[in-house]
């Protein structure tokens, strides 16, 4: 079995594109030798995808010393023959750059449509255990009833859900309702005074990350390693994060402008708040600018020192 340089040329240009070509991208080039190559068993054709893929010419030339063996002594001489003559392929395959398809595992959509009926689809598949790191304040409204009711339903069914919040969350009344209610039912629902980003992990399987940085695409990851890396990354977070009795937030309730005022008091800046209460410090802003009309407070510090005394006399 001798090779032109054709073949071999041909042969060498899809182990230089990681052994997967489209089959119209070097067929158009040469016909005869992609042909050529197919008979020999170098290439095969795969008719999904129209792709071709190289094959270790080590497989090549068992199949063919087997066939020539079979054909008698002449044969088997060209058998003993045939392995020399595919050497520098077989030398080339091994060293060749390989393409890896990770297609299968990690799929990346950008439209937001089918980003939810897509982790819909992955959430009805899971079975056990359900992770969820979601950064900000509160959470949408109408997601609240609907997300309700299904994670309910995976509780009853004996699955487990832990929840990562941001202390926004606490603010928010619909939010603490709907925390109130989960953790009734079983899930664990904490909350992280860090910045994190949004993460869901579904039966430690299957991962579903952000893709751009305004959240406008989702990065679907199956990746074994990925997955363990993302998973011990949501642990991480929390063993830090701090547990919540949400049925007193929801039973006690304290205003937005309260806690702004009660955490100047305890000397905390303009930017600590607004990280610690998950919202903007525009927002922060404006809620301080309310106390110092109420206080009567000219400068922020004189506001700082004044809600002290007031927070100083109810203890009293």
């Amino acid at each position: 079995m001798v090779l032109s340089e054709a073949e071999r040329a041909l042969y060498a240009e899809v182990l230089a594109q990681g052994g997967r070509v489209l089959f119209r991208e070097v067929a158009g080039e040469d016909a005869a030798t992609v042909l050529r190559l197919l008979e020999i068993g170098l290439l095969i054709h795969h008719t999904e995808g129209a792709m071709l893929t190289a094959v270790n010419p080590r497989t090549v030339t068992e199949r063919r010393a087997v066939g020539l063996r079979s054909a008698g002594l002449h044969g088997l001489r060209m058998a003993d023959e045939v392995p020399d003559l595919l050497g520098e392929l077989s030398r080339a395959y091994d060293a060749a750059p390989r393409k890896v398809d990770l297609s299968s595992e990690v799929v990346q959509v950008a439209d937001m449509e089918q980003i939810r009926s897509r982790l819909l689809q992955i959430e009805e598949d899971s079975r056990e255990e359900t992770l969820s790191a979601q950064p900000g304040g509160a959470r949408p409204a109408e997601f609240l009833a609907f997300s309700l009711e299904r994670s309910r339903r995976f509780l009853d069914q004996g699955g487990a859900l832990r929840t990562i919040y941001q202390p926004g969350a606490r603010l928010d009344g619909p939010t603490v309702e709907y925390a109130a209610a989960l953790t009734a039912y079983g899930e664990r629902i904490r909350v992280l005074d860090e910045p994190f980003t949004r993460l869901f992990v579904f039966d430690r399987r299957v991962a579903v990350i952000p893709a751009a940085a305004d959240n406008s695409s989702a990065a679907f990851v199956e990746d074994p390693a990925v997955v363990t890396f993302l998973v011990n990354r949501f642990e991480r977070d929390w063993e830090r994060a701090e547990r919540v009795s949400w049925q007193a937030i929801r039973q006690v309730g304290e205003p937005v402008h309260e806690q702004v005022g009660r955490m100047l008091a305890q000397g905390l800046s303009q930017k600590k708040i607004a990280s610690r209460l998950g919202l903007s410090e525009r927002t922060v802003a404006g809620h301080i600018a309310r106390l110092r009309e109420l206080y009567d407070a000219e400068t922020l510090f004189q506001l700082g020192w004044q809600m002290r005394g007031a927070e100083g006399g109810s203890d009293g």
